[in-house]
């Protein structure tokens, strides 16, 4: 139990703009006092019920919602609850996207097609290459792990935008909230590295093409995308084990539609830079260092295409590899833009619109663009589609 009664004196003492010590005894006199327990010790909640709740509460900057703002009170307490790990007490509320409940059902059915369409796709994907010999390759092999992938990531945040804009609540758990968010972040650097092995397996195919077979084993593209796998969810692990350890005593409106590190730790009473910086130096080690792979293979693959001396020849090499190409400039055009940054409290608005194209947006073009701009796999959907 803690000793918060002097403390609570001298917090409306000192704020010159709320009532008088007169006023607030008048709007007090009617209700009867609390039971003290022994010792003299006052609980919390207890405590708190002694005031006109109506004067103390506001609402925090950009909260949509009434009574989810720190307050006035709890602007006082953000120093005093310094050091005591409040994260646990009540559930975040992911703000979404604020508007009338004509925008949150428009936003639900493009969500809710969009998802629908993006488990469709890539699982149609995976069966196809999994039905046609001709299409298992390590190349297949690997664009199937993206297809996988592509279906968690999606899923990890997609259904709870769902029921945020169904429901109108948003509330989400502590532990929901950090699982939610080590999945998403585990998943998006899985995809750093898949891409980065498919953009060397693709500098092999093209540059190596007699030593391809030779290079490319079976055995290698599984510890290859096995390792995208383990470095992808081990480089999330410890940032979130620092967020949990932060101390949550003000506002709990998450502003976002899925719970992103960036909204959710400048929610935080305690000193959070060590998690900035862990955070900046891992989405910078694992974004810079996946790029770098992916831009040195392309360079040579680029140099390679330019020296064929046959145009027929050079659309057939370029053809094999457009897909990927694709899909890394529009991974790394938004993601660029949303963790490489030291700031954590700017552009959240448009940050969350960003978010929107990698998280919703792009897992439902990789099957299409997958399907539309690479030979082998039209064929087999040709072949699939009509039964052979």
């Amino acid at each position: 139990m803690l000793q918060i009664g002097p403390y609570i004196i001298s917090f409306v003492k000192t704020r010159h703009f709320l009532s008088s010590p007169r006023l607030l005894e008048s709007e007090n006199k009617d209700r009867p006092p609390p039971p003290q327990p022994p010792g003299g010790e006052q609980p919390l909640t207890s405590a708190l019920s002694h005031f006109p709740c109506g004067s103390l509460s506001t609402r925090s900057h950009g909260d949509a919602r009434p009574g989810w703002g720190p307050g006035i009170l709890g602007q006082g307490f953000m120093t005093w609850g310094r050091g005591w790990n409040l994260s646990v007490q009540g559930p975040f509320v992911l703000l979404g996207f604020p508007g009338p409940r004509g925008l949150h059902a428009g936003l639900f059915l493009l969500f809710l097609v969009l998802y629908v369409l993006t488990v469709a796709g890539n699982l149609a994907i995976m069966s196809l290459v999994g039905a046609h010999r001709r299409l298992q390759t390590p190349m297949y092999f690997f664009l199937c792990n993206l297809s996988f992938l592509e279906i968690w990531f999606t899923t990890a945040c997609v259904p709870k935008a769902l029921a945020t804009f169904a429901s109108q609540s948003g509330a989400i758990s502590f532990a929901g909230c950090a699982a939610q968010m080590y999945f998403v972040f585990s998943l998006g650097c899985t995809e750093y590295f898949l891409l980065a092995v498919m953009a060397f397996d693709r500098y092999l195919a093209i540059c190596l093409p007699l030593r391809y077979g030779v290079i490319m084993t079976p055995g290698l593209s599984a510890r290859l995308a096995l390792g995208a796998w383990l470095c992808g969810f081990s480089a999330i692990a410890v940032p979130a084990a620092l967020i949990t350890r932060l101390s949550f005593c003000g506002s709990r409106v998450i502003n976002h539609f899925f719970c992103d590190i960036a909204p959710w730790i400048a929610l935080a009473c305690s000193d959070r830079r060590v998690v900035e910086l862990v955070f900046f130096g891992i989405a910078f080690c694992v974004i810079l260092g996946s790029c770098f792979i992916t831009l040195i293979s392309y360079t040579c693959i680029i140099a390679t295409i330019v020296r064929i001396p046959s145009a027929q020849g050079r659309h057939r090499a370029f053809s094999t590899c457009s897909s990927h190409l694709t899909v890394v400039l529009i991974w790394y055009g938004s993601t660029i833009f949303l963790h490489v940054r030291t700031s954590v409290e700017s552009s959240l608005d448009l940050t969350k619109a960003v978010t929107v194209l990698n998280t919703v947006i792009t897992p439902v073009l990789n099957p299409f663009i997958y399907t539309l701009r690479n030979k082998d796999v039209k064929e087999a959907l040709r072949r699939w589609v009509q039964g052979n």
